[in-house]
């Protein structure tokens, strides 16, 4: 069976758990408290040098880190990732905008707001990551004010990537009432079959 080391409060680690649901794949679910160091340890960082997570562990103990190449992996095969070659290149482009123009500006000021003290010097990088974080979203609203699924239009991967950290934006003050084609999409997602909410724990 393969093994999901995670925290319940990522929306990375939530990435990987909702395909898994979507899947109905088992697995083992182990949460480390990523707040206080669990993910440093030399055991932890035998499977991710990084010191990141999350983590999936095969059954033959080969590991993979960063959620987005757990996502494509499995998703392999499955309908969550299309088969015809462009179409999987246009969810690596959204897989990789994800990462590089979304979650630093949408995930990370929802760290700083509900796992950092009020006094840390953190706080001050805010605007600037908030400014960022409406123009991403921006981007998503003009792609799919016409469409219903980033790519194909059909629910995969590309999705489930960005709604991760999309859907819990305002926990670090990005509000999404001027995002009217986001919000839609949003509820098309949360009613996908097998979907289940951020801190649903696994197992439970």
């Amino acid at each position: 069976m393969i093994t999901l080391y995670d925290y319940l409060d990522s929306g990375n680690g939530y990435k990987a758990r909702l395909l898994l649901s979507q899947l109905a794949m088992p697995y083992r679910y182990v949460e480390l408290d990523i707040l206080q160091g669990a993910a440093r340890t030399p055991q932890f960082l035998a499977k991710n040098p990084n010191g990141t997570i999350p983590v999936l562990e095969l059954a033959d103990g080969r590991c993979l880190p960063e959620s987005d190449a757990i996502l494509w992996y499995l998703a392999e095969g499955s309908a969550f990732l299309p088969a015809e070659r462009f179409d999987r290149a246009q969810v690596l482009r959204w897989l990789c905008f994800e990462q590089y123009s979304h979650e630093p500006y949408v995930a990370t000021p929802r760290f700083i707001v509900r796992h950092l003290p009020a006094d840390s010097p953190r706080r001050a990088e805010l605007p600037q990551r908030l400014t960022r974080g409406r123009a991403a979203l921006q981007v998503m609203e003009r792609h799919l004010a016409t469409r219903a699924f980033f790519v194909a239009e059909r629910y995969s991967i590309a999705d489930i990537a960005l709604y991760a950290y999309t859907h819990v934006a305002p926990d670090g003050g990005l509000e999404l009432e001027a995002y009217p084609s986001v919000r839609n999409w949003l509820a098309r997602v949360a009613a996908q079959p097998g979907y289940v909410r951020l801190l649903d724990r696994p197992g439970a």
